[in-house]
């Protein structure tokens, strides 16, 4: 635990399991950690023997040694209690970056066609410098913009930033959130409708979640009918 239960530690390994293996990837997964911190997490767990950096033509790569590697199940396990337990997220869960960032490592590009395809997501309950985002897939390659990159768009996308996490964690369905307008697709009918499997839902969507108990007894006191939710 001296190890594994400093602050940000656990995140960082996440992260490398998920794939990122340069310094700025590990920032974009975790963009409320500072430089200095994220620096020292990996002098750490390098010394520790959990991960191995290596260089080459002058940029640092880091990547999880077999005793890092033993940890997925460890960080997987943990990932599926907070998505099972961890109900309603508040308002100071829910990050644009980290969002765009998880979709953008996880797409599965393989359901895509093989040319540029460019979706424009616009997040109405945002400050504007982040309510627009660029998801630009070609071929295998994956990257998120929250600038223009100056491509042609196939399909925009517009939602809250709460309903995209939502439909992302698997909380909800695409198809819910289309039918009510949650959720506004246009564009090219084609692409429209196949937006919904291009994106999907996160790893951890299909997790199951606890059954809603019954309502407390209407003659149970205040106190003892909060302990009763769930």
């Amino acid at each position: 635990m001296e190890l594994l239960d400093e602050r940000w530690t656990l995140l960082v390994v996440r992260e490398l399991l998920s794939g990122s293996t340069h310094f700025n990837e590990l920032r974009r997964g975790n963009p409320r950690m500072s430089p200095a911190l994220l620096s020292k997490r990996l002098q750490t767990l390098e010394h520790a023997g959990v991960v191995r950096r290596d260089e080459c033509a002058g940029r640092s790569s880091y990547r999880l040694t077999e005793r890092g590697e033993e940890l997925r199940p460890v960080v997987e396990a943990l990932g599926a209690w907070g998505v099972r337990w961890v109900g309603e997220l508040g308002d100071r869960d829910l990050d644009p970056h980290l969002l765009f960032w998880d979709i953008r490592r996880t797409v599965r590009v393989d359901r895509w066609p093989r040319g540029r395809t460019v979706l424009l997501f616009i997040l109405a309950d945002v400050p504007a410098a982040t309510a627009r985002w660029w998801l630009v897939v070609n071929g295998d390659d994956v990257d998120v913009c929250d600038a223009d990159p100056g491509h042609g768009i196939d399909a925009t996308v517009e939602s809250t930033l709460r309903t995209m996490v939502e439909i992302w964690r698997g909380d909800r369905s695409w198809g819910d959130a289309i039918r009510t307008s949650a959720v506004v697709l246009s564009g090219s009918g084609d692409v429209t409708t196949r937006v919904p499997g291009w994106i999907g839902a996160m790893t951890l969507a299909s997790v199951p979640r606890p059954r809603q108990t019954a309502a407390p007894s209407a003659v149970a006191p205040p106190a003892v009918a909060d302990r009763r939710r769930p």
